[in-house]
């Protein structure tokens, strides 16, 4: 799949009357650690794309653009998610387009991937069809869909993936479900080859994990709980870098949450494999030790993990192994994730949080600098074609405007998804996103901040 950046054909938006309004920007702090931009100054955003950087005040607005006063804020290339679960077809009452997309955008968005795992299953091109259309009337960022790998997500048979490729797919996933057979596996490798897309891999050994709800290890024992061993994990990372290897096929690996997964992949980029991965906030923030108060807000599959295992997650995020930010949002009813924590769903949300929760646990703290965190953050499309988001001359706009210096609480104002299983709910967190320009559109304006516009 050629890389044609974030105006790539099968990303769907809703058209709004803003398109091609000019925005300016004056007097931001810009970074951009790809292009070592780190200074104050202005960005014009005109026709879709960073028409113009200048020092501070030095931009001339065009008649009728926005303005916006960036002083005291940090303009920083828009995020990539490549890893989302909108809950549509099937499931709005827990997500749509519209908040999904609402959501990611006031997150720092400017695209997001969606999966599958939907009713019905994205696993033919009338679904993913009808799916694209809805996105062109209700979705405000770019948004593209991700089809299955084998129908039902069964486990079985391969989908059309050629002609899945040919409607617009951007990769090929049953996430949430592993693909158990590695003869399976092996021919969507050969077949991927053909159809030109990712293989985007939930890498879990059911025999392993059985009817686990939550890690292996300390806390398990404590609680008596059913658990899953990372090994469930890491063994099919191994299983398939190598499969991925004999077929020369391309792979991406789901939501990392074990040492043993990271070393695996880095054997891998070793040997040559074409491996690329992602890591979630919660994982590289929470561990294991969260869960002991049964709290259903941090349920999740792969389950948090030990400290170790935390740790070798952030050492991979630092080294590249882990070469993107997913968050996996996944948003659950109220009713379902109020059940019993043994009964409860998988999943959390984290769109709004993502950037907030690992500037503050991260970046303020030291472990990471700021630059690498943006450069993971924006680089999520990569593995699918998608080009990175830039703050440069002739570049798509895709850019938010965040405080760095801003405090506040998860959850308290509400949350622009319809739901509400947030791992951060009631944290205190640091940097929040005011502004959020993708595509050439201003997508998200937060509803205190204040703009004028020039005339």
């Amino acid at each position: 799949m050629s890389a044609q950046g974030l105006l790539h054909p099968a990303l769907e938006r809703v058209e709004t009357a803003e398109v091609g309004r000019a925005v300016l920007i004056r007097g931001a702090r810009l970074v951009d650690p790809r292009s070592g931009l780190d200074r104050e100054g202005d960005v014009l955003v005109r026709g879709g794309r960073i028409a113009e950087l200048g020092e501070s005040g030095a931009l001339e607005a065009p008649d009728g653009a926005e303005l916006v006063r960036g002083e005291g804020l940090t303009a920083l290339p828009a995020f990539v998610d490549p890893h989302v679960h909108l809950r549509t077809p099937g499931r709005e009452d827990e997500e749509d387009l519209d908040s999904g997309t609402r959501a990611a955008s006031a997150g720092g968005y400017c695209a997001v991937i969606a999966m599958p795992n939907t009713e019905p299953v994205v696993d033919c091109a009338p679904v993913l069809g009808a799916l694209r259309e809805r996105a062109r009337a209700e979705a405000r960022i770019p948004t593209g869909f991700t089809a299955a790998i084998t129908r039902g997500q069964a486990g079985q048979d391969l989908t059309e993936m050629a002609e899945l490729a040919d409607a617009g797919a951007f990769a090929f996933t049953d996430d949430g479900l592993p693909v158990r057979s590695a003869g399976v596996m092996r021919q969507a490798l050969q077949y991927q080859k053909l159809a030109g897309r990712t293989l985007a891999l939930h890498e879990e050994e059911p025999s392993l994990s059985r009817d686990g709800g939550m890690h292996e290890g300390a806390a398990s024992a404590a609680l008596g709980l059913a658990a899953i061993p990372s090994v469930s994990e890491s063994s099919m990372v191994a299983r398939d870098v190598l499969l991925a290897r004999h077929e020369e096929g391309r792979i991406h690996v789901q939501h990392v949450s074990a040492r043993e997964s990271v070393e695996a992949i880095e054997r891998g980029l070793a040997d040559g494999v074409e491996v690329t991965a992602e890591a979630s906030p919660h994982h590289l923030l929470l561990t294991e030790d969260h869960v002991r108060e049964l709290d259903t807000h941090f349920k999740m599959n792969p389950p948090l993990r030990s400290e170790d295992d935390r740790r070798a997650l952030i050492d991979g995020l630092r080294s590249g192994t882990l070469s993107c930010v997913a968050t996996d949002h996944a948003p659950h009813s109220p009713e379902e994730k109020e059940q019993p924590f043994e009964l409860a769903p998988m999943g959390v949300t984290g769109l709004e949080t993502a950037f907030s929760a690992l500037y503050t646990d991260l970046v303020e703290p030291g472990v990471l600098d700021l630059g690498l965190l943006v450069e993971r953050m924006t680089s999520g499309g990569e593995p699918f074609g998608l080009e990175i988001p830039r703050i440069e001359p002739g570049a798509p706009a895709n850019l938010c405007l965040v405080d760095l210096g801003a405090e506040w609480e998860v959850g308290e104002g509400g949350y622009e998804s319809r739901s509400a299983n947030c791992a951060f709910a009631g944290r205190r967190l640091r940097g929040r996103v005011r502004l959020t320009v993708a595509g050439g559109q201003v997508a998200y304006r937060e509803r205190s901040f204040a703009v004028g516009a020039v005339r």
